[in-house]
């Protein structure tokens, strides 16, 4: 028996899918809306009923993530929840992990375009779970639940949450993968798969998950919270309707998305100048000595190129043309990340004030090339952590629109970029004692929610509070992770100084932490962030990056010796090339200046020493107020070597008081001596030039680097020709690698 068509006025899906794509690309409005009449009809009316629909969302996110048992879900309240339109596009979403808004449009509409409609069909109760990047989604550890939603015969929208995990299944435990090479690797995969009926998740599915991850409790609890969630947001819209009416509905969601496009064209035409805008960042990922698999064995480096053009008319386009290729790495993006990343970046730089859907996806042409990391093309690549790829490179969209926002004079909105979200301890092991011996407990620490942001023009960075995918973001309690990883106890947390970006207005700072093995077996470690390359575009305007991650362990220790005599045992590493480690410690003591580790067995009383990244600054060091530099020592930001070599101030320690003195006149004399310092060092651009060009010539870039402009000048002809252009290179020029 044929089935009738669920979409409105006898339509299917695909044809209003369609029929709204043709719209927006003829009448360049989302489905070819060129007035909104309901709200120039009724304007009170029309805000009532997008406060009613967020709030509803809003809270179903506050009610079901305590419904959830991961303490990534209840402490740091990594989930969001999202409303779509049949077609699936967000009408309104949640507070929360906003990056994964658009990913859930898109799980949507690949159902909708592989015919979901007819065969598994789409019916009133029925439960889709993705965590597919193929098909939208990020990276396999955040896991979509969909559930369609009915008025009468007729499909009239989708609830949608999603859910970060703390184990996937993957080649390793954990939910970054940095050792993972191919999509086998990446763990359990669930492409838009139907899981339920009758608002009720199958048997046979919750079987199957249960036992394809490591951690089966969280993966149960977090499933029934993204279900309650949306099945509340699915209440929630039957009582919109049965107050507004469903032919006002109907118009209203196309509506509010239009109006959210043109509010970003509005916040645009205000804040920034018509233009090209440029930034580059990169990323390195030193796998040659420490991967598994040889063809992973190999240095890399990733350039992150962006263009942003900026139209008269509010229009802009985004571009990273000239990207490298993607690879044999977990660090590979497709369309779902690359959306999020540049979706989360204009709710929180242009429209953090407004109407938050997918109107803000159509106000933004997108240009991710294809073969690069931005877009590999290749569905057996690993998509596992697109984040080392794609946090990195989007602090060059914060960076473009920061200068845009300081030409227009909203100094207090610019931002140079973000701190790594990396650095997170990952792993797990087994009890071997006490009452819940023989359990496997996961490492859940997820103080990468809670990183350094850079410094404005006019103030100074937010301290260890900020992650370009969660705007709510901390570093959460160390006694919530401690009750759920008791294999892992902390030693300390405390300020590590130097973390944050030197300027007139420094970047955020950050927290290091030290932990050590207890009570367990068979326990496995790795952790990911940048080696030798900052990770981001740098400061501004005269402004440092922020520090570069490094890795400090020590293993085969006498910690145990050490706890029975009450001695001391290190809380931190302020000062690496004189560590308390090395003082405090017998053992094997080992330090590496990358982040990146691939999985490492440790025992008990191995000692891991873990930190978090701070923000890049604004403005030229020797301009900061002595007064800021003072409170920055007093606070442990900064070191004393740092801030004299750097910053050009001349203070001591008080012992009496317990405080830093400057000293002006000192200070004042070591300043100049750096402008001076600077101009016997500085160079012409003809010099630079000339100098630069001569490595390159030459072959005297280092080989990560040789592979790196290679691949960008394969894969790309506009950014490849202008890089030609500025060194004055013929068209046929390529950089020859070993």
């Amino acid at each position: 028996m044929e089935r009738k068509p669920i979409g409105w006025n006898g339509r299917t899906l695909k044809e209003m899918l369609e029929e709204s794509e043709k719209r927006l690309k003829e009448k360049k409005s989302y489905y070819g809306i060129e007035k909104l009449i309901l709200k120039e009809q009724n304007p009170f009316r029309y805000e009532r009923a997008y406060a009613s629909l967020r709030g509803a969302l809003v809270s179903a996110r506050e009610t079901a993530l305590h419904v959830a048992a991961s303490p990534i879900v209840t402490e740091i309240g990594e989930l969001c929840f999202g409303l779509y339109t049949p077609e699936g596009d967000s009408i309104a979403v949640s507070t929360g992990i906003l990056v994964h808004v658009h990913t859930m449009s898109e799980g949507i509409k690949f159902m909708i375009r592989e015919g979901y409609e007819d065969d598994p069909t789409i019916n009133q109760g029925d439960i889709f779970l993705n965590n597919d990047p193929q098909c939208g989604n990020v990276h396999t550890t955040d896991v979509q639940t969909l559930i369609p939603i009915f008025w009468k015969d007729e499909l009239i929208g989708w609830a949608g949450g999603v859910t970060h995990q703390i184990d996937i299944g993957g080649i390793t435990p954990g939910h970054t993968l940095v050792s993972s090479i191919q999509r086998f690797d990446d763990g359990v995969y669930y492409t838009c798969l139907k899981i339920g009926s009758n608002d009720k998740i199958w048997r046979d599915h919750m079987i199957t998950a249960k036992k394809s991850v490591r951690s089966p409790m969280y993966w149960e609890l977090d499933e029934k919270c993204r279900l309650s969630g949306d099945l509340m947001i699915r209440d929630a819209v039957y009582d919109f309707i049965e107050q507004e009416g469903i032919d006002f509905y109907k118009q209203f969601v196309r509506e509010a998305i239009e109006e959210g496009r043109q509010i970003v064209q509005k916040r645009v035409k205000e804040r920034l100048i018509p233009g090209r805008y440029r930034a580059a960042s990169f990323m390195d990922l030193p796998m040659k000595n420490q991967a598994w698999v040889p063809i992973a064995r190999v240095d890399k480096i990733s350039n992150h190129p962006n263009e942003i053009i900026v139209k008269e008319d509010g229009t802009f386009s985004l571009s990273f043309d000239g990207a490298s290729a993607g690879g044999a790495n977990a660090f590979n993006c497709d369309k779902g990340a690359m959306e999020g990343g540049q979706w989360v970046l204009l709710t929180q730089i242009l429209i953090y004030g407004d109407k938050v859907n997918d109107g803000a996806y159509y106000a933004v042409d997108k240009d991710y090339p294809l073969g690069s990391w931005a877009n590999p093309n290749d569905p057996y690549l690993s998509y596992q952590a697109p984040w080392g790829n794609l946090i990195p490179a989007y602090t060059t969209m914060m960076k473009c629109l920061s200068y845009g926002l300081f030409a227009r004079g909203f100094r207090e909105e610019v931002v140079p970029g973000y701190g790594f979200t990396g650095d997170s301890i990952q792993g797990g092991g087994v009890y071997n004692a006490g009452p819940l011996e023989g359990e496997r407990w996961m490492l859940s620490t997820f103080e990468i929610s809670g990183q350094g942001l850079g410094a404005s023009a006019v103030r100074d960075g937010l301290n260890w509070g900020y992650a370009m995918w969660n705007p709510e973001s901390d570093l959460g309690d160390v006694e919530t992770w401690e009750l759920f990883q008791g294999g892992i106890p902390y030693l300390s947390r405390k300020v590590k100084p130097n973390t944050p970006g030197y300027g007139k207005y420094r970047g955020g700072a950050n927290y290091e932490s030290v932990a050590f093995i207890a009570n367990s077996e068979k326990v496995e470690f790795f952790a990911g962030r940048e080696g030798l390359v900052f990770h981001g575009s740098g400061g501004m305007h005269g402004g440092y990056p922020n520090s570069t991650s490094y890795r400090l362990l020590a293993t085969n220790t006498n910690l145990q010796e050490i706890f029975q005599n009450k001695q001391d045992y290190p809380i931190s590493d302020p000062d690496p090339s004189n560590g308390d480690f090395e003082k405090l410690l017998k053992g094997n003591i080992e330090r590496k200046p990358i982040g990146t580790i691939y999985p490492i067995s440790l025992n008990n009383y191995d000692i891991i020493h873990f930190s978090e990244s701070g923000g890049p600054g604004y403005g030229d060091p020797i301009e900061r107020k002595l007064e800021n530099v003072k409170q920055d020592l007093d606070n442990g930001f900064y070191t004393l070597d740092v801030v004299s070599k750097v910053f050009g101030v001349v203070a001591m320690f008080n012992n009496e008081t317990n405080e830093w003195i400057i000293d002006e006149q000192a200070t004042k004399n070591r300043r100049n001596e750096i402008i001076e310092e600077r101009k016997q060092k500085s160079l012409s651009f003809e010099e630079f030039w000339e100098g630069e060009r001569k490595k390159i010539t030459e072959g005297k870039l280092y080989e990560a680097v040789k592979v790196m402009y290679a691949e960008s000048l394969k894969l790309s002809k506009k950014w490849g020709k202008e890089f030609r252009e500025f060194w004055k290179f013929p068209e046929s020029f390529q950089i020859e690698v070993s």
